[in-house]
């Protein structure tokens, strides 16, 4: 196996630059860095990562806790939490949890053996049992998007409650009364925060909530589209629909189509997230808006302060949201 020396001989410099180059190649010429790069692949150089772990007591990696994978909305907050790792020079390591606690709690005792170095949870959920470590410091961990409502993890998160309120009001400007509600698990916050956001603009603009025109979904494409076909066989079915994700917001525009009924023209629907899918849809969608990458990018941030010591800015922290207004929404059909 080739060693430092031999990227040495090969690059013309000393076995400190190589070392440099490799470690901290900030400290060193792009030129030089480039050449130690170029010597270390013709030898066939590998760095012994575990030794610098070893010595550093440091892996340059962070977890994130990732609940569903296969969810186009985290799948752009990932994108921003690598991005941003990979600037500091950091690897990230996807834990897929399939939104199981104790999934969740093996991965996240990477951190307490030392198998990297902080953790990004993306469920509200503190993944450990203890918030400190052996010798009673904090652990370095951020919780991104769904929030715990409590103050054992800084958090980076959207108004959620304002966001569901600021689009209820846009759909009552149309003139709609009756809007129908695809929420969320009902142990979610986030739920929880658009809720109320939904009550709160029903109650400013005297309309009475009515239990009937709730439904409760998984966020999936299905259950946006059953409850679609729920909402329709309510006495005086809405005019509208909101859907807590984008995803069941797709379902149930098609489960509206298969019931013969045209969108927007005999009901208007909303989501929830602004996917790169909705202005495609047809019609397009109307939604929230959340900054996806940017709570990745911030998540990363809170992290590296966390690790180095003490949080520079605020503990909690919220990203803004704006509403997408598409043609999957319009006035409410006279009767």
């Amino acid at each position: 196996m080739s060693n430092i020396r031999a990227v040495a001989k090969k690059a013309g410099v000393s076995v400190a630059t190589v070392s440099r180059a490799l470690q901290k190649p900030d400290v060193v010429s792009e030129k030089t860095r480039k050449k130690v790069q170029d010597a270390a692949k013709e030898v066939g150089y590998r760095p012994n990562m575990m030794a610098k772990v070893f010595r550093s007591k440091k892996t340059h990696s962070i977890l994130a806790l990732v609940p569903d994978m296969s969810n186009p909305f985290f799948a752009r907050v990932i994108s921003g939490i690598q991005k941003a790792a990979k600037a500091r020079g950091f690897n990230v390591i996807l834990g897929n949890t399939l939104g199981n606690k104790e999934t969740e709690r093996d991965f996240a005792r990477l951190l307490q053996t030392s198998q990297t170095d902080g953790i990004i949870q993306l469920s509200a959920r503190y993944p450990l049992e203890t918030p400190e470590n052996d010798i009673g410091s904090p652990l370095p961990i951020v919780n991104c998007c769904e929030c715990v409502v409590d103050d054992s993890m800084p958090t980076v998160q959207l108004d959620n409650q304002e966001a569901a309120r600021a689009l209820v009001n846009y759909l009552v400007e149309l003139g709609h009364k009756r809007i129908g509600v695809v929420a969320g698990p009902p142990d979610s916050p986030l739920t929880a925060g658009r809720m109320a956001g939904y009550k709160a603009a029903l109650e400013e603009n005297g309309l009475t909530f009515d239990a009937s025109l709730v439904t409760e979904g998984d966020y999936s494409l299905e259950a946006g589209e059953e409850s679609a076909a729920t909402l329709l066989s309510v006495n005086d079915a809405p005019t509208a629909i909101f859907c807590f994700n984008d995803e069941m917001a797709y379902g149930a525009m098609r489960g509206l189509k298969e019931k013969g009924l045209s969108v927007p023209g005999e009901v208007s629907v909303a989501g929830f997230d602004d996917l790169p899918f909705s202005k495609y849809m047809e019609p397009a969608l109307t939604s929230v808006r959340q900054p996806s990458a940017e709570f990745g990018t911030v998540a990363v941030d809170m992290l590296f302060e966390l690790m180095s010591g003490s949080l520079a800015g605020k503990r909690h922290r919220q990203l803004p949201f704006e509403l997408a207004i598409r043609a999957s929404t319009g006035p409410a059909k006279q009767i």
